[in-house]
This record gives structure tokens, C-alpha cells and sequence, in this order.
């Protein structure tokens, strides 16, 4: 709890309530940071992640729950690389850090330095959940298990280099069959050994025809150890690797009864490093001796197929009459059908003949068909040519019929038209006579006037003419202007005005 002694010495003390001191929001702040450091300097929380999120900056941010309450937690950049387990959402885990306050958002959160599992039941439960949510993906299916080579040409092998496996694993390759081994050296337990043995399974799989040649096959190799020192071979990024990888990949990972999940996805288990190394290549002696045997019992199968063709051949030769016999009995039956077809291809040339000779006969003669089309076609020119006569006969009767009709038009129009031009003009100077009777200038031929302002203006109230400054008067015969008003006019009655004084 902040004291008197938490605020600034120079700083006047204005007392209200009582004692209670005055701090500022940056003072108070700064106050309960300090004693939250203070008195949690370094602290170990059990909870479940939640909201895990990596940002950019490569900070790791989330929050331990429980079913009691919540606090947020950051790692900060440097020790997140370092972290044993790469850390989810709902892993239940033990956290150590420090407790502190982000006085931006008066919220305290908890600095982690390091992130472990809590207790093997946790680890062995996401275990098996992760086992659960990739075989529903299909990654351990059966038919995506590739064959190894009988004989590879080069091995890949992804371990330590310092380690007794790769020595086992080169050592049995050696009393087998010696077999060109490339090692693609990884950390195979701790923070960051899942992405190097992810990066290296990868790299195998993308080496490209070269100086570097192929691997055939790769062997993924560890001893034995606690399931927290296998657990880089039960991330998702080595199974995701492994499951992508197009070389065949043997999982040779702890001893026989260590299971791993990287054991389920490759496509085919050792119990032991040694074990995977015989797995892969065949004993060169065995291999030998299996090819003898087989070269003998080839060449014994072969003499004796041989040796039963021959004797069957033998057999049916036994039963084969004379050859000349055959041949001349052969030669006779082609004479006689040589004759045969001789005769029947006369036969049939004849019958042939009388049937075009009874076909000529009924078809009419081409001078005859030809004198039947001009015959056929004369009456169609002279069938056409009336035709045409009448169709002409007909469009001249319409024509004159039409030409009379535009002529009576015509006559009718030159009789109508002089006496609508008669009664348009009767009808206009009506309307002039009208308006002049209508318009105001008959009325100033009365005695009447107009009275206008210099603007030309009407003036129609004696107020109007007062205000006027010039005032013109429009009499029958024309206009004649008074010029301009007075300064000042007088009335002589309320109802009558004089123009000057």
C-alpha cells in the first residue's frame, strides 16, 4: 500500500479528509507498481492458456485462467525463443515470472520467463488430443504410406551429430550394406529442436537434382528419454513436415516402448535407431546369396522348360502326317476351287448382263426424256409470259385509276381554296377591328389620358404621382412631357392635386 513516503518531498501536501495524501495519476501509478513488484518478485501460476498470440515483434501474449479468475501474461521476445514447449490454447501449464502493471490501461499482467506443462497427465492429454485432431485430417491414414526402396541408393538421415544414433545407425549401414549417407545435423530435444528437425526433413525434400545427390529414404532418429525430452517429435510442425515430405521417412525415435506421434504419420516405425537402419537396407551377403539362388533356380527352371518344350514338340511331330501328302492333297483342293470360282464368276457375269439388258429396256431414250423437258419448259415460257401480260394489264388499269383520283383532288383543292382564303381574311380583319375597339387608345380619343413616370411607369394613385420625379401624359394625338416635379407641391383638396405650384 503506497505511504507517505511514496510521494515527492517537495511536493505540497494539501490535506483533505483528514490525512490523506494527494498523488497525481502518474504518482499512484508508480506507487502501485512498485509494491506490486515488490512483494511478487517472483512467482509460479498454474492456469490454462488462453488467446495465445504471437504478434509480429515476436512477443507472446496471453492470459492464465482458472476457474477462479483471470490475469494476463506477456514473454517478451527473447525468452519466447527460448520456451521448452511451444504453447496453445487450453494447455494447462506452470508459469514463472514476475507480477507487474501496464499503468496505460491500470491493469497488472504477469512478465513470463519460462512455461512448463503441469505434470505428465497434462502432456500426455494433449498428446492425445493432438493425436485425435490429426487423425480426423486424415495425416495417419494408411493410403498416404509410401514403400521404401529395396535398395537405396542414398540415406538421409535427421539427428544429432553428436550423439550414439547417428554412430549405431552408420555402423549397421556398414555391416548391411554400405550406402552413401548424407546427416543433416538438428537439436533433437529443447527450445527450437521441432522447427530445426521441420526445417531439415523439409530441406531433404526440396533438394534438387545435383552435387548434392537425393536422399531415397530418410531415417528421423533420437535415444530414448522422458516424454518431455521426445516432445519436439509430437509437435504439429514435424508431423505437418513429415506428412508433406515425398522421400519415404522411417521413424526411429526412443527405445521399442516409446510411441511418439511422428511413429503414426512417417511411413514406416523402428523400435530403435539400429532397427531403422535395417529397415532400410537389405544384409549385402544375404542379398547376394538370395540373388545366387535365385540365378540357379532360374537356369534349372529354364533347362527344364526347355527339356519339355522338346518333348512335346517330339509328341505332336509323332502324330503329324507325311508333309509331301499333305501339300498335294492341299494343291488338289485348290485346283478343284480354282475351277469352281471360274464357273460361278461366269455364271454371275451373265445374270449381270441380262439384268442391264432388262433395265435398258424399260428406261425411255435421252432423246425422248430430253424432248419431253423442252416440251415441258415451252409451256412454262408461254404460261409465264401471259402471266407477265396480265400482271401489266392490271398495274396499268391501277394506274389510271389513281391518276383520275389525284386529278379530282386536284380540282376540288383549286375550288376550296379561294374561299378558305376569303373567310381567314374576314376573320382576321374582324379580329383587328376588335382589338382596335378594345385597345386604350380609343379611349384617349374620348378625352381620357395616361399618366407615366419618367421610367414609363403607369401612375394610377395620386400617392404615385407625389412620389413621381418627371411625369409624361399620353393624350389621344400623342405624348407630351411635364418635365420635372417641383422640390415642393401642395395639395389644394384631400381629393385633387396640382401638377406645379
Amino acid at each position: 500500500m503506497p505511504t507517505m513516503a511514496d510521494t515527492p518531498p517537495d511536493r505540497p501536501r494539501d490535506r483533505i479528509d483528514g490525512n490523506l495524501p494527494e498523488f497525481t495519476v502518474g504518482e499512484l501509478s508508480s506507487a502501485v507498481k512498485r509494491t506490486i513488484e515488490t512483494a511478487f518478485q517472483r512467482v509460479r501460476v498454474r492456469g490454462e492458456l488462453s488467446g495465445v498470440k504471437r504478434h509480429s515483434s515476436g512477443h507472446l501474449y496471453f492470459a492464465l485462467k482458472d476457474a477462479d479468475g483471470l490475469i494476463d501474461g506477456v514473454c517478451w521476445r527473447g525468452q519466447a525463443a527460448k520456451l521448452a514447449i511451444r504453447p496453445e490454447d487450453g494447455m494447462e501449464v506452470i508459469a514463472t515470472g514476475k507480477l507487474t502493471t501496464y499503468a496505460d490501461r491500470s491493469k497488472y499482467q504477469m512478465v513470463v520467463e519460462t512455461i512448463e506443462l503441469a505434470g505428465q497427465g497434462a502432456l500426455l492429454a494433449l498428446i492425445e488430443e493432438r493425436k485425435r485432431r490429426l487423425a480426423a485430417e486424415g495425416l495417419f491414414a494408411a493410403e498416404r504410406k509410401q514403400a521404401l526402396p529395396m535398395l537405396p541408393t542414398v540415406i538421409g538421415v535427421v539427428t544429432s551429430p553428436t550423439g550414439a544414433v547417428i554412430r549405431d545407425i552408420l555402423h549397421r549401414l556398414a555391416d548391411r550394406f554400405p550406402r552413401h549417407v548424407l546427416v543433416w545435423p538438428v537439436a533433437v530435444q529443447g527450445a527450437g529442436a521441432a522447427d530445426q528437425i521441420a526445417r531439415a526433413i523439409a530441406g531433404f525434400d526440396r533438394l534438387p537434382a545435383g552435387r548434392v545427390p537425393r536422399p531415397d529414404v530418410l531415417i528421423v532418429a533420437r535415444g530414448g528419454g522422458s516424454i518431455e525430452d521426445l516432445m519436439a517429435f509430437n509437435e504439429e510442425v514435424v508431423l505437418r513436415a513429415v506428412a508433406a515430405c515425398r522421400i519415404p521417412v522411417i521413424s526411429a525415435v526412443g527405445h521399442e516402448t516409446d510411441t511418439t506421434l511422428i511413429d503414426f504419420v512417417s511411413d514406416r516405425r523402428a523400435p530403435t535407431p539400429t532397427a531403422a537402419a535395417e529397415m532400410a537396407v537389405p544384409v549385402r551377403t544375404e542379398l547376394l546369396q538370395r540373388t545366387l539362388d535365385l540365378a540357379r533356380r532360374l537356369v534349372g527352371g529354364l533347362a527344364r522348360a526347355v527339356e519339355d518344350r522338346r518333348l512335346r514338340v517330339a509328341a505332336l511331330s509323332r502324330g503329324l502326317g507325311d508333309p509331301a501328302g499333305i501339300v498335294e492333297q492341299a494343291r488338289q483342293r485348290l485346283d478343284d476351287r480354282g475351277e469352281r470360282l471360274t464357273r460361278v464368276a461366269s455364271t454371275m457375269v451373265e445374270r449381270r448382263r441380262l439384268d442391264v439388258a432388262t433395265l435398258s429396256a424399260r428406261l425411255p431414250h435421252p432423246r425422248t426424256q430430253v424432248a419431253l423437258a423442252r416440251t415441258r419448259l415451252t409451256a412454262a415460257a408461254q404460261a409465264l409470259d401471259q402471266a407477265h401480260k396480265a400482271a401489266l394489264t392490271r398495274a396499268g388499269h391501277a394506274l389510271a385509276l389513281e391518276r383520275a383520283r389525284l386529278q379530282d383532288l386536284g380540282s376540288r383543292l383549286d375550288a376550296t381554296l379561294p374561299r378558305h382564303h376569303r373567310a381567314a381574311t374576314d376573320q382576321v380583319q374582324g379580329l383587328a377591328r376588335m382589338l382596335e375597339t378594345l385597345s386604350y387608345r380609343a379611349t384617349l380619343q374620348r378625352g381620357y389620358a395616361v399618366v407615366r413616370d419618367g421610367e414609363g411607369a403607369v401612375l394610377s394613385t395620386v400617392a404615385a404621382v407625389r412620389g413621381a420625379s418627371a411625369i409624361d401624359v399620353e393624350l389621344g394625338d400623342g405624348r407630351v412631357s411635364l418635365g420635372t416635379k417641383p422640390a415642393k407641391a401642395k395639395a389644394t383638396t384631400a381629393a385633387q392635386t396640382s401638377l406645379f405650384d
